[in-house]
């Protein structure tokens, strides 16, 4: 079997890639929601940069079929580089492997990547244990890294009533007379039709911002550019079985947005907005949110609940598992030096971080 590999820089090109980019997403079972062309080529038409489109693609030679794409963009600062579309608002990067096509496909694609990074360094961040980026880091002929990066917490794609029953009884005893006090408030959750994304998405974003008002907030989700990324690409994405948005109404008001993303073995809430009047009504808006979340994977194949990125403190009264996504760093021999620069970069960071771990430790009278 003959390979062939092309590199795409037109956003036009990667507009066109849809069809036969969602047939590869669906023929690699380790995907995730943010490696769908909904999410990346809405986020490029955001985020991107022009001139710096980098899309490796293999096809099977004798059909035309896409069998293997890295999506991935350059950048010059700190260092030249390949990166992942999808940034700082995507939970987990990696490239998309047809899985019926095995190593063949995995050594034209590790090739292609190679030959695509001329003098950069390829910097793939947040992979999800198991991802087909592992595999190509595995084969990768040259200088390579890795080293830790964000924390995920995950927990076994099963209904409410399973996952509380894996908790102390006491915590059972809690959570249930949580999930009772919601009853009780009459809160009523509704998914909302492909009509309805847009409208909802805006509502969710706006609880969002009275959520937070007063209080540290991730900056970007505030930003008009986040606003239409997320209502371009969440359309297509509920339309497609990739996303799900679900209204909460108490006394006929909208008080709770969610959205959850999905793939065939992983499902997590991506972003949600709720109203300060829950807290004054004792909602655990947590345990309502997590409820709805399970709803979506009882009935289907996935295997994991993620909580995504962040290492929260009341993620953990769930029990879950902790999964530490990597970033793998590729060069070829005349970019060792990157690798080096990346690799000491990297350490300085980490140490950095501890260091100032220790420090609120100590200020806080060595309390965790």
């Amino acid at each position: 079997m003959t390979y062939t590999a092309e590199l795409v820089t037109e956003e036009r090109d990667f507009a066109a890639l849809a069809a036969d980019w969602d047939r590869l997403h669906r023929r690699y079972a380790h995907a995730t929601p943010f490696q769908s062309h909904a999410w990346l080529h809405s986020w490029w038409c955001s985020y991107g940069g022009r001139g710096r489109l980098r899309l490796v693609l293999v096809r099977d030679g004798r059909t035309g079929d896409l069998v293997g794409a890295a999506p991935l963009m350059l950048v010059r600062r700190p260092l030249p580089a390949l990166v992942p579309l999808g940034g700082a608002i995507s939970d987990y990067g990696d490239v998309l492997l047809d899985d019926e096509h095995g190593e063949e496909a995995l050594a034209a694609l590790t090739g292609a990547l190679s030959a695509a990074a001329r003098t950069a360094l390829i910097d793939l961040r947040e992979v999800r244990p198991g991802g087909a980026a592992e595999r190509v880091y595995e084969r990768w002929p040259g200088p390579r890294g890795r080293v830790d990066d964000s924390v995920c917490l995950e927990l076994p794609a099963v209904p409410m009533g399973e996952l509380i029953a894996r908790l102390p009884s006491k915590t059972q005893q809690r959570l249930r007379a949580k999930l009772r006090r919601l009853d009780a408030l009459g809160i009523q959750r509704r998914v909302v039709t492909p009509g309805e994304v847009e409208t909802a998405l805006l509502r969710l974003l706006e609880l969002h911002r009275l959520q937070w008002q007063g209080r540290k907030v991730t900056s970007e989700h505030l930003r008009p550019r986040f606003r239409e990324h997320l209502v371009r690409s969440v359309g297509p994405m509920v339309r497609g079985g990739d996303a799900v948005v679900t209204e909460f109404r108490l006394d006929e008001e909208v008080v709770a947005v969610d959205l959850t993303l999905l793939s065939p073995r992983l499902a997590g809430g991506y972003l949600y907005g709720a109203h300060p009047r829950l807290r004054e009504h004792k909602a655990d808006v947590a345990a309502m949110l997590l409820d709805s979340t399970a709803t979506h994977t009882k009935d289907t194949a996935l295997g994991t609940l993620s909580l995504l990125r962040g290492n929260e403190p009341y993620k953990h009264h769930w029990r879950p598992l902790t999964v530490v996504n990597q970033r793998l760093l590729l060069a070829r021999r005349r970019t060792a030096p990157l690798l080096a620069a990346a690799l000491c970069d990297a350490a300085a960071r980490r140490r950095g971080k501890d260091l100032v771990h220790r420090v609120r430790e100590r200020d806080r009278g060595g309390r965790p």
